[in-house]
């Protein structure tokens, strides 16, 4: 089945997320010591007022120096567990600008390796070219426009309106008369003469 659906990804454990870890189980070890403590000293405040009407003075009076000193207890946890969380969330932050830190050196390496490839020389070149080659245009520009007449910029358009709408050339036609034609001779077909010519021989015997 593992190897149907792949193996999962494992994640890095560092040692900062194992300090964070160890941090975060020893404040809540404290928290739950400091519950069990004022349970028992609201047991210990109820027993020693109990003691007091019971006219047992000197045994409540034990009782709450003791509670005065799991008071002191308390307020030492308390300041251990704000110890605690300010190293916790110290060693986040730290995590954090770690990340920060590696994405920033990644990201100069990449722009290392493109300096490397296009370096200010080679940038400096390109746009002088470029340069020149604007400054060549523009010089061929002003001596076109220079060297043709009005004239010669009306037959250029005149010829670009001709290419533009599909015109031809076509030849002059001669201002000189055609020669004109001789009349045509009505000619008879040659299988007529020999039947006139049998008719007048019948009439003539």
């Amino acid at each position: 089945m593992g190897n149907i659906f792949g193996k999962k990804k494992r994640t890095r454990v560092t040692e900062q997320d194992r300090a964070v870890l160890q941090l975060k189980q020893q404040r809540d070890k404290l928290r739950q010591y400091q519950k069990r403590i004022n349970l028992q000293l609201d047991k210990e405040r109820l027993l020693a007022r109990q003691l007091l009407k019971n006219g047992k003075k000197e045994k409540a009076l034990l009782l709450l120096k003791k509670k005065r000193y799991q008071d002191q207890l308390l307020d030492k946890t308390e300041n251990q567990i704000s110890n605690l969380e300010r190293m916790v969330q110290d060693l986040e932050f730290a995590q954090i600008e770690i990340k920060v830190i590696e994405g920033l050196k990644v990201g100069n390496t990449c722009l290392k390796k493109m300096h490397e490839v296009m370096s200010i020389e080679e940038v400096e070149r390109i746009m002088d070219e470029t340069q020149d080659s604007i400054e060549y245009q523009r010089q061929i520009d002003e001596m076109l426009a220079g060297s043709l007449s009005q004239e010669d910029e009306d037959a250029v358009l005149a010829e670009l309106e001709a290419i533009t709408q599909g015109d031809f050339e076509l030849p002059e036609v001669p201002s000189e008369d055609l020669p004109e034609l001789p009349e045509a001779t009505e000619e008879k077909p040659e299988r007529e003469r020999p039947r006139k010519k049998q008719e007048q021989e019948m009439l003539a015997a």
